[in-house]
């Protein structure tokens, strides 16, 4: 008999040995086990990705081994993603989000959208390495309820607290919320933000609180 936690594990260590059909085999297995694929994503291929980032942080791991990671784990995506029921109660509005500029790091950005996503939001993706001032103006044009920033290095994370008076001034109604590794619930608060994300699976009801606080 599989346990759940050990299927995890072996997904996570897949992920980061980059063995691209041993994650679509185990992601299958996790299918046909009836396993929540939400709870497989977070739990298997997600803490994959985290600790591909640290050993890349640890200069054990580049930009190659990254890459190949992150297209193990989208192998996995691809799997268990038509499995995920997209819930119809949870978020509403439309959410902006992006990696900032020169910031080139979009995985754990990939993954909150997809949270985003089967939490009932309509999501708007910018991409990766995307200039502040677009995060204002797309916030404007397409009158966001959301605007969702991340960032994996202390050097880019300091884009964000640029943008937000960028976004302020042209989404004023917007609630604006960041996340990535160097980002705490103390920085967003210093850097005026109106919500904090630990990962991709708080970010739902992190949303959701948000919103209801600012009224939306």
């Amino acid at each position: 008999m599989i346990i759940k936690e050990d299927l995890y594990k072996q997904m996570s260590d897949a992920v980061v040995e980059f063995n691209e059909d041993k994650v679509k085999d185990l992601a299958q297995v996790s299918i046909d086990l009836s396993l929540d694929p939400v709870e497989t994503i977070l739990n298997g291929l997600s803490k994959g990705m985290l600790i591909v980032g640290d050993l890349y942080d640890k200069k054990e791991y580049f930009v190659p081994e990254v890459l190949l990671c992150a297209e193990a784990m989208q192998l996995g995506l691809d799997v268990l993603q038509p499995h995920i029921e997209k819930s119809e109660s949870r978020g509403e509005g439309l959410v902006i989000i992006g990696t900032v500029q020169g910031d080139i790091h979009d995985i754990g950005k990939d993954i909150v959208k997809l949270m985003l996503d089967v939490g009932g939001f309509k999501v708007f993706d910018l991409g990766k390495d995307v200039p502040l001032l677009k995060f204002a103006d797309e916030a404007g044009r397409l009158d966001a309820d959301v605007v969702a920033m991340s960032a994996m290095m202390t050097t880019t994370m300091m884009g964000m607290k640029k943008a937000i008076p960028m976004i302020r001034e042209a989404a004023p109604k917007a609630g604006i919320m960041i996340g990535g590794a160097p980002v705490t619930i103390e920085i967003a608060k210093a850097f005026g933000a109106d919500g904090y994300a630990e990962n991709a699976g708080t970010v739902i009801d992190a949303a959701v609180e948000m919103l209801k606080r600012l009224d939306k």
